[in-house]
């Protein structure tokens, strides 16, 4: 599709080459077309946080910011006392490396005691503390007491889980042992690819089991339950991602979902196709509503999902923290032997 102007459908050629597959006696090599569209533009998001985390002289708090965004502002205070009128403040900011904060180029320092850090890195994980001293004067003695109260931030970066998704769809055959069955398979996946490789996504892994199935109304019959695994970095991702200002996984999760969801579209193609263009009972036949699409997370290297220590990103993948490391996609941080890893976002140890 020359422009890029619209989305492409799969062509009515592949859809019935497909059927053809399941009736015809001889197999050769058939051509069955590529759809080509050039990518729409992806449109950039404000990455300027405005809210507000309180802290909490009792206990510290979790703050999760997503790379390569700016953290909220954190408040060198709780919020009772924000509402309250305060003599004589004096704020001071120590980052995670044990430095004061002041003067340093990535952080955003307001006079009234709030910290933003921007353009968040794996490397900036860690606890900020902020100490926070004040006077209380004594309406009738004028007499001064010092006050100071102490503030922990633990600010951990995270990533959105990458996406890949589990197609999942049935077709009837006329028996299990049919060689057929997996020609129509491996086929229906070269397809699969050509129908979604605009969207720079492709099928990574493809399988297919077959069952007898007893019925009521229908008694036996047999069922190919086939699985297709979608995956978002087909060869030219990393073209896409360059042309975005931000991280590229929002890209990518959004372009796997619209290949998962163009191959269901495909599949309600396929059915109507064959059953306007063929007049004889195909050996193999699509199930209606029998698509169906999951998601499967994973976790770049240095991040990982835990459950239990970061309950309120449990979706998210956190970096991962020091004595831990990740050294590939899976969804776990595991843990260090030794020597341990002493930073946040370790690929080994």
């Amino acid at each position: 599709m020359a422009g890029g102007g619209g989305r492409p459908r799969c062509p009515p050629g592949a859809l019935l080459a497909l059927a053809a597959v399941v009736v015809a006696a001889g197999w050769g090599e058939r051509d069955w077309g590529v759809v080509r569209a050039e990518a729409e533009g992806e449109q950039s998001i404000d990455l300027i946080g405005k809210n507000e985390v309180y802290g909490d002289t009792r206990h510290e708090v979790n703050v999760y910011v997503k790379v390569f965004t700016n953290s909220p502002f954190l408040v060198c205070m709780d919020l009772a006392l924000s509402q309250e009128r305060i003599i004589d403040p004096n704020y001071l900011w120590i980052g995670p490396d044990g430095r004061d904060l002041v003067g340093q180029r990535y952080v955003n320092l307001t006079e009234t005691g709030k910290l933003m850090v921007m353009g968040f890195r794996e490397s900036m994980s860690g606890a900020y503390t902020c100490t926070l001293s004040h006077k209380i004067i004594e309406t009738t003695t004028q007499e001064e007491t010092e006050m100071v109260e102490a503030y922990k931030f633990m600010v951990y970066a995270y990533r959105e889980a990458d996406h890949a998704y589990q197609v999942s769809v049935r077709f009837s055959t006329t028996r299990c042992k049919l060689k057929t069955n997996r020609l129509f398979v491996k086929e229906l996946s070269k397809i699969l690819n050509s129908t979604i490789s605009y969207l720079t996504c492709h099928v990574t892994e493809s399988s297919y089991k077959c069952h007898s199935i007893r019925t009521p109304k229908n008694g036996l019959h047999y069922e190919l339950f086939a699985n297709f695994l979608v995956n978002p970095f087909a060869p030219g991702w990393e073209e896409v991602c360059h042309k975005v200002p931000y991280n590229c996984e929002d890209v990518t999760n959004r372009r796997a979902r619209q290949a998962a969801e163009q191959i269901g579209k495909f599949f309600h193609q396929l059915r109507q196709s064959v059953k306007y263009e063929f007049h004889t009972v195909l050996a193999v036949q699509y199930v209606d509503n029998s698509f169906s699409m999951t998601p499967i997370d994973s976790c770049q290297p240095g991040f990982g999902k835990n459950h239990h220590t970061h309950q309120n990103c449990a979706s998210c993948c956190v970096v991962c923290g020091p004595g831990t490391y990740s050294p590939n996609n899976e969804v776990t941080c595991q843990t260090c032997a030794s020597p341990r890893a002493r930073m946040y976002g370790a690929k080994s140890c």
